[in-house]
């Protein structure tokens, strides 16, 4: 069934079309972002199909924006109603309405939550803008969208009606949650909005409240939402998922995504294109160490303050992994022939990429003789091992890009349980990856890995408010999963979440 399009429901594009399939605008300069058109030409080329209706609404939002967003007549009326009274900016003469995104937490997290920022923009007919505090995206990606900005204007940073975005939190009173319970009594659901201002908040961090939740509920998507022309939200999730609970957005989710489970594989590789600066490091790195290997094999190492284990138990872990699940080769105690078999032996180059060079170094070693049962000659490389996270540096972003970006060039992925960091990298390669399960009271658990049920992220927080019943209860059913859980949200739901 063809929906109503004059093409098939869903092709796979063809690895030459640098527009993907149609899913990116061909109408930019290529110069002025480098790996837009070309990134597609160092990765894997992707199995997985587009729908033809995704690729009619992303250029209908594309039209979207160049009406309403920054630096069009449109624009500027939205901001004067801004700061209007609430009365006042109920209604507008051009019908933009807006949704700001503002960051909180690791580069990951920030690519996922605009990710589900955009789709749900996309679902409602609103222009997604990105608060860019303390030049959190400077230098960081290229514009997504031809002929206009998705940065919220520097000039509007600091004159902008809606003051300290980024203190915004849980229990603000010019939040969802804040404004239903003004609306309507504790456990009466979404009955009316009491707004003190001519926006609203969304609060979708994981610390969210039962008000907060009532996002996911249907009603509040009616009349409710509808008529505030300005939210603004903040999140550490990738609370797309969540979205496909509502029941209104059911039917265009289903011919944007005939796969479900590939809302971001096709949404990161259409929005997230690295800066020609970030883009230039990805590929000099590529073409010193990469581009000659037969087979490049991604390992994500990330140990969590709440998941604690020993470097060498993490090492035994990730080597337990890789050699059971035959992603890397059993190296051998003899040293290598080097005018035999080591020349043509099939070259796999490994890159780890960690805060930390341990595992890199252990696995170097590992290798350094050359030789496997297989005949394969291993390389291991690490771009950076800058120690801990500092998100708010411009430089410590652009390598962890730059990083993201090489993970998702691989053949096979190897990732951490719960990092955003390998969501990014295996949704961009289309890789279903082989998860590193959680430790066991600083163990390694017996069952090092497990392959992952979808290339998706999973959705860390969700909801546990059931709006039906009007009350707080299981979204949906558990399952043990080798010590970790697998939790299956609603009939309607993308599919299982596995945390481990």
């Amino acid at each position: 069934m063809n929906h109503g399009t004059a093409g098939p429901l869903a092709t796979v594009p063809d690895p030459v079309d640098r527009t993907l399939g149609g899913l990116l605008s061909p109408d930019f300069d290529e110069s002025s972002c480098l790996s837009r058109y070309r990134a597609s030409l160092y990765r894997r080329p992707s199995p997985h199909a587009i729908s033809s209706y995704l690729i009619s609404a992303l250029r209908r939002y594309e039209s979207l924006h160049r009406r309403c967003g920054p630096g069009t007549p449109a624009y500027v009326d939205a901001v004067e109603r801004l700061r209007a009274p609430p009365n006042a900016s109920t209604s507008s003469t051009s019908g933009c309405s807006y949704i700001v995104w503002t960051p909180i937490e690791g580069l990951g997290n920030r690519i996922l939550s605009i990710t589900s920022g955009f789709l749900y923009a996309l679902l409602t007919g609103r222009v997604l803008l990105l608060h860019s505090s303390g030049g959190a995206l400077d230098d960081l990606f290229c514009e997504p969208f031809p002929g206009s900005t998705w940065i919220l204007p520097a000039t509007d940073k600091d004159n902008f009606p809606i003051r300290d975005m980024e203190q915004l939190g849980v229990g603000h009173h010019e939040s969802l949650g804040s404004a239903l319970r003004r609306g309507g009594g504790e456990g009466e659901g979404p009955t009316s909005l009491q707004l003190q201002a001519p926006w609203l908040y969304v609060h979708l961090v994981n610390n969210y409240d039962a008000q907060d939740r009532l996002f996911f509920c249907d009603d509040v998507h009616g009349e409710l939402l509808r008529r505030v022309p300005w939210l603004v939200f903040k999140s550490d999730n990738y609370f797309l998922p969540g979205l496909f609970l509502i029941p209104r957005y059911e039917h265009e989710l289903a011919r944007l995504f005939p796969r479900r489970d590939l809302a971001f594989h096709h949404l990161g590789r259409y929005l997230f294109h690295p800066s020609n600066t970030v883009w230039d490091m990805v590929t000099r790195y590529h073409g010193s160490y990469l581009a000659s290997a037969d087979e490049r094999v991604g390992i994500q190492v990330r140990v969590f303050g709440w998941a604690p284990i020993s470097t060498d138990e993490l090492y035994g872990q990730i080597l337990d992994c890789t050699q059971r699940e035959g992603i890397l080769p059993v190296p051998t105690t003899s040293v290598s022939d080097e005018h035999g078999q080591a020349q043509q032996a099939k070259q796999v180059a490994v890159l780890v990429v960690s805060l930390h060079g341990e595992y890199s170094e252990k696995l170097r070693d590992l290798y350094k003789n050359g030789s496997t049962t297989g005949g394969e000659a291993v390389s291991v490389y690490q771009p950076t091992h800058l120690g801990e996270q500092r998100s708010g540096e411009q430089r410590h972003n652009q390598q962890a890009l730059a990083e993201m970006v090489l993970l998702g060039f691989s053949d096979a992925v190897v990732t951490t349980a719960a990092s955003t960091f390998g969501y990014v990298g295996q949704g961009l390669a289309g890789l279903r990856p082989w998860v590193l399960v959680g430790p066991v009271d600083g163990k390694a658990p017996a069952t090092p890995c497990r392959r992952a049920p979808t290339i998706e992220p999973c959705f860390h927080a969700p909801p546990n408010y059931d709006c039906r019943a009007r009350a707080s209860g299981e979204t949906g059913k558990k399952c043990e999963l080798s010590k970790g859980t697998l939790i299956l949200a609603g009939r309607r739901f993308v599919h299982c979440y596995l945390f481990l």
